[in-house]
C-alpha cells in the first residue's frame, strides 16, 4: 500500500504541474520559454507539492486524532484549532491588510504565523479548561466550547471591520492557490517532525484501542504521551491550515480509507494515513482547477461534497449489512 500511494503521488505530482489556465503547453514549452518555466515551476508545483503536504499534515492528524479519541469519527478540528486559526487569520487581515493575494513574503510569513498561533493558543486553551488530557470526554466538550466561542469572535471581527470578508472568504473555502516554496519547505519539515513523534507515541494509540485501564496496566505512561499527541495533532492542523485554509473532510477520511484497506498498528497506519490525505487533497486540488478551467473551484468545498459523500455511502453500506444479520 504503501508504494501504491507513493507511485499515485508521483503521477499526481506530474498532473499537479500540467493542469492550468494554460494546460500542457507550459509544460511543452518551458525549456525555451521564460514564462512557461516560472508557471509550472514557481506556480504549479509547489502549488501541488503544498496541497500534498498538507493532506499529508491532515491525514496524519486525523489518524492521531481518532486513536486518541478511540472515535472513528474524530477529525483534526476537534480541539477547537480551526477556529483559532480562523480568527487568527482574521487578526491578521486587520493588521497587516486585506489583501490575501499579497505575495509580499512578510506578509505571507505573518499571515501564517497568525494563523498557527490561533490554531496553537485554541488547542492551549481547550487543554487548560479541561484540566488534563486525561478525561477524553471533557477535552471534546472543551474543544467544542472553545470552537464555538473563538468563531464568535471572528465573526464579530467580521462585522467590525466588513472590509476582509472576501479575504476570509478565501481561508474558509480552502485554497492552496497561495502556497509557495516556502511554505512547502515548512509543512515538509513539520510533517517529517509529526511522523517522528507519533511514531513514538503509536504505542499508547495501541494501548488505548484496548481501554485506558488496559493501557495503563501496561505500564505506559499515559499523561505524558496524550500531551505530546495533543502537541502533534495541534501542530500538525495548526501548519496545514494556516497555509491552505479550512479543509473539511480529508483527515477524517484519509484513517477510515487506510483501516479498510489494511489492518496495522498505529505506527505505520499513522504514516499511511498521512500519505493517504496527501493523495486525497492533491487528487481534489486538480479536480477543483480542471473542472471549470480556467477558473477554478475552492478544494475545501469540493473535498467537502466528496467527503460527504463517501461517508454517507459508508453508513448506508454499513445499515445494510447491519440489516442483512
Amino acid at each position: 500500500m504503501a508504494l501504491v500511494l507513493l507511485v499515485l503521488s508521483v503521477v499526481l505530482l506530474l498532473v499537479g504541474a500540467s493542469v492550468g489556465s494554460t494546460g500542457w503547453e507550459s509544460v511543452l514549452r518551458m525549456r525555451d520559454d521564460p514564462t512557461s518555466w516560472q508557471i509550472v515551476v514557481d506556480i504549479r508545483l509547489p502549488r501541488s507539492l503544498g496541497a500534498w503536504l498538507a493532506g499529508g499534515l491532515l491525514g496524519l492528524a486525523g489518524a492521531v486524532a481518532q486513536g486518541l479519541f478511540r472515535n472513528p469519527l474524530a477529525d483534526p478540528y476537534l480541539l477547537g484549532s480551526a477556529s483559532g486559526a480562523s480568527l487568527g487569520s482574521a487578526l491578521g487581515l486587520v493588521l497587516l491588510g486585506s489583501s490575501v493575494t499579497s505575495l509580499n513574503l512578510l506578509y505571507r510569513l505573518g499571515m501564517t504565523g497568525m494563523a498557527f498561533v490561533g490554531a496553537a493558543c485554541a488547542v492551549a486553551l481547550t487543554v487548560v479548561l479541561a484540566r488534563n488530557v486525561q478525561n477524553t470526554l471533557r477535552l471534546l466538550l472543551a474543544g467544542v466550547i472553545v470552537g464555538v466561542v473563538l468563531g464568535a469572535m471572528r465573526d464579530l471581527l467580521e462585522l467590525r471591520h466588513p472590509d476582509i470578508l472576501q479575504a476570509m472568504q478565501a481561508f474558509t473555502l480552502g485554497t492552496s492557490a497561495f502556497v509557495g516554496w516556502e511554505g512547502c519547505a515548512l509543512m515538509a519539515g513539520v510533517l517529517l517532525v509529526c511522523v517522528l513523534a507519533t511514531w513514538c507515541c503509536a504505542r499508547v494509540l495501541d494501548g488505548l484501542t484496548l481501554g485506558e485501564a488496559t493501557a495503563a496496566s501496561l505500564g505506559l505512561p499515559l499523561a505524558p504521551l496524550r500531551y505530546g499527541l495533543v502537541a502533534v495533532l495541534a501542530l500538525a492542523t495548526g501548519t496545514s491550515v494556516a497555509q491552505t485554509g479550512l479543509i473539511a473532510f480529508v483527515g477524517l477520511a484519509a484513517p477510515h480509507l487506510v483501516r479498510s484497506l489494511v489492518q496495522v498498528g498505529h505506527g505505520r497506519s499513522t504514516v499511511l494515513a498521512a500519505a493517504m490525505g496527501g493523495v486525497l487533497l492533491l487528487a481534489a486540488d486538480i479536480l477543483a482547477r480542471w473542472l471549470v478551467a480556467p477558473q477554478e473551484l475552492p478544494v475545501g468545498v469540493l473535498t467537502a461534497a466528496l467527503g460527504g459523500s463517501y461517508l454517507l455511502w459508508r453508513m448506508h453500506r454499513s445499515t445494510r449489512s447491519a440489516g442483512g444479520l
